[in-house]
């Protein structure tokens, strides 16, 4: 299981349902210079999906290796984030939809804490932040369930490596109860394609920095005396053994692990999303 390539015959599927709520529009330092979480974490995606394309380029161009879903959701329900309607786009398409961004200064400290600010690469942008309203973080999911079970019908994609979906937001749902929100993730795990079950990873941003940060936790961890943290535990997929070795490079401890944080910061989320996406074995 979990032992698929990633092949134009064999292409797999990557959705992040991402927090637009009005907690987002909380300010907050990333790299050297204050901005928002909304902000933030749709450069971070953005990111993301740049090291997709440039992953799915070749000689003769980019190839169709990933399907790709962004979905909102905060004042107006759900939103989509990749083109003009919902649904999973072709990471060529993806490439299409990018928009060009101006080069910008980034701050470092140096050894002796003096600033020094060098260039930096512009990422191109896909994503519009936005932070607004409140937090129905499961009817996304529930929008995410049923996109996931779109794509693993087609025959196609029976034979790929799962889809993986990264939930991203910094509070609790607004539309559901915790037994509510559990079972909609169950829902989306028990789907798979003849390689494995489908990945649910749930990513909570820090909002209090005196909590002590979980990342992927282990079992020993599940009970850490936070009713959320452990809750998202219980929502989010043991990972299987082929990211193993990047999650304990990034934070130690034995397997298994569980797809999940809680009070991480946005360069953890860069971890995340990196070790979700890079160590699958394209080809």
């Amino acid at each position: 299981m979990y032992t698929q390539s990633i092949t134009r015959s064999h292409r797999t599927a990557f959705v992040l349902a991402i927090d637009s709520s009005g907690s987002m529009a909380e300010r907050i330092r990333f790299e050297g210079r204050e901005t928002s979480k909304a902000e933030a974490v749709a450069r971070v995606a953005d990111r993301l999906l740049f090291e997709l394309v440039e992953r799915a380029r070749r000689t003769d161009g980019i190839r169709d290796y990933y399907d790709i879903a962004l979905v909102g959701y905060g004042a107006e329900g759900t939103r989509p984030l990749l083109g003009d309607g919902p649904g999973f786009r072709p990471i060529t398409e993806v490439a299409s939809f990018a928009r060009p961004r101006t080069a910008e200064r980034r701050e470092y400290r140096l050894p002796d804490g003096t600033a020094a600010l060098l260039d930096e690469v512009p990422v191109p942008q896909w994503i519009e932040p936005c932070a607004r309203g409140e937090t129905p973080m499961y009817e996304a999911l529930l929008e995410v369930r049923d996109l996931v079970a779109g794509w693993i019908a087609r025959p196609d994609h029976a034979g790929s490596f799962p889809p993986v979906v990264f939930n991203i937001t910094d509070g609790e749902a607004s539309d559901c109860t915790d037994e509510e929100l559990q079972e909609v993730c169950t829902q989306i795990r028990a789907l798979h394609t003849d390689d494995g079950a489908v990945l649910l990873v749930n990513i909570h941003l820090a909002s209090d920095d005196r909590e002590r940060p979980l990342l992927f936790p282990t079992a020993d961890e599940r009970d850490c005396g936070n009713r959320y943290a452990t809750l998202l535990y219980d929502c989010s997929s043991e990972m299987p053994a082929l990211f193993e070795p990047a999650i304990r490079a990034l934070r130690g401890g034995t397997a298994p692990y569980r797809g999940m944080s809680y009070n991480a910061s946005l360069q953890e989320l860069v971890a995340i999303l990196n070790i979700g996406s890079i160590s699958i074995r394209t080809e």
